[in-house]
């Protein structure tokens, strides 16, 4: 019996090479990815922005939840964040209808009786569906063009199916382009910009909005921003989308297609060498010049000031954050910490961070947080004077500890300025 917590080194990553990542490592290698959903109840919709709270991005908008009842309950927790309370109606199905698939007919009815009964109409009405109608195959899209037809308004579907989690596009990524397809073809404004990606908005002190200005955009369209429904199709303008989300690329490229929006890409990043020579090829690609500096230094003044107060402190970094746990951790190194523990599920892509940190820390251990082994874990051990995210957290309960989780989302050097500033607290 294995009484030892999975785990590698990146020097071992490294070599092994990223055609041949652990299967332990791997989320559709396992049974169930169990954690960290299981510090958010076990539900893709309990905390954060799930795919419930997500598909009620756009303003107006309610949801009719087709499910079993075990499959709805957790909604309740959805239904009880502020703003939310009245937008979630149910269909549920009995033991028929997950053999025979009768509850689709019943369907276009549910969403006229929803329009019916509100005293507002609602500018659209998402379905969302469940892994039961991935399993019967259900066409979603035939579904609700015939409750739009039933109810006069707008009908989206948007997917709540686990089963495709790990596949080439995921419930993330298909209900960021069901909130985006009510757009439509609109006269296009050269100084109007949209920022896709995330379901809340940049924090107020990001610089990216800043820098957008001084280029002349007069307009920056973030859904989460978006007052009303009118304001919502007034995205349809933008002379181009960024996107700071890999997850939102499938809805640019839908918006490219059908508005002829084109995109460009960000990437949140906590380097500041990295995030400088980013912002030098964004305002390259749009033809014009930016002056970051002042951004930049203070970013690295909030670096320096943490470690001269703190030193090499060691830093346990784990997957539920605001970051991508393999270019944080790697930026935290470089900033001269110590970085003993990853706890995070590795993709191809995070090869690129991993090469560099087996250059530079080639012992930091890698921990999955989907192997069962992980209840052998010692959270006594002290492998760590702070820990980031939530479920480095429940490795390591009695240390100090910076969720950074937060709704409004960190990006570029305001990114890394409050991660310190938070650090700072964390160690008051």
């Amino acid at each position: 019996m294995i009484r030892e917590p999975y785990s590698i080194s990146v020097r071992e990553l490294n070599e092994a090479g990223q055609g041949n990542i652990p299967e332990e490592l791997v989320p559709a290698s396992q049974l169930i990815y169990s954690s960290p959903a299981t510090l958010a109840f076990n539900s893709p919709g309990a905390t954060g922005f799930g795919v419930k709270r997500a598909g009620l991005a756009v303003p107006g908008s309610v949801m009719l939840l087709v499910a079993p009842g075990c499959c709805g309950r957790n909604t309740k927790l959805v239904s009880e964040i502020p703003g939310y309370e009245d937008r979630f109606f149910f269909l549920l199905m009995d033991e028929s209808d997950i053999v025979n698939g009768d509850h689709l007919a019943r369907v276009p009815d549910a969403v006229r009786e929803v329009v019916e009964y509100l005293d507002e109409k609602p500018s659209v009405v998402m379905i969302c569906g469940t892994c039961v109608d991935a399993l019967l195959g259900t066409d979603w899209d035939r579904v609700c063009r015939k409750a739009e037809e039933a109810s006069g308004v707008p009908v989206r579907p948007c997917y709540m199916y686990a089963l495709t989690r790990e596949g080439r596009k995921p419930p993330m990524v298909l209900v960021r382009k069901a909130i985006y397809s009510l757009l439509e073809p609109a006269k296009r404004d050269s100084r109007t910009v949209n920022i896709l990606g995330y379901f809340s908005p940049l924090r107020d002190d990001c610089e990216l909005y800043d820098i957008l200005r001084k280029a002349g955009v007069r307009q920056i369209n973030e859904i989460s921003r978006c007052e009303d429904y009118e304001s919502y199709l007034g995205m349809s303008k933008a002379n181009f989308n960024i996107v700071l989300n890999h997850e939102a690329r499938t809805a640019a490229d839908d918006l490219a297609a059908r508005l002829g929006i084109p995109y460009l890409e960000l990437t949140r990043l906590y380097q500041t060498d990295k995030i400088a020579s980013q912002y030098k090829a964004f305002a390259g690609s749009i033809g014009v010049k930016l002056d970051d500096t002042g951004f930049r230094a203070a970013a690295e003044e909030a670096v320096r000031s943490f470690r001269e107060k703190h030193g090499e402190i060691s830093i346990a970094v784990g997957e539920m954050l605001n970051a991508n746990a393999f270019e944080l951790s790697l930026a935290l190194i470089k900033y001269g910490f110590k970085v003993p523990e990853i706890y995070s599920n590795i993709s191809r892509e995070d090869y690129v961070y991993i090469r560099h940190l087996a250059e530079l820390s080639p012992e930091t251990r890698v921990y999955t947080n989907l192997s069962p082994t992980m209840l052998h874990y010692d959270c006594s051990s002290a492998a760590a004077d702070l820990t980031l995210g939530k479920d480095a957290e429940y490795y390591h309960p009695d240390c100090h500890n910076v969720p950074w989780n937060e709704e409004k989302q960190p990006f570029g050097y305001a990114g890394v300025t409050g991660l310190f500033e938070k650090m700072t607290e964390a160690l008051a």
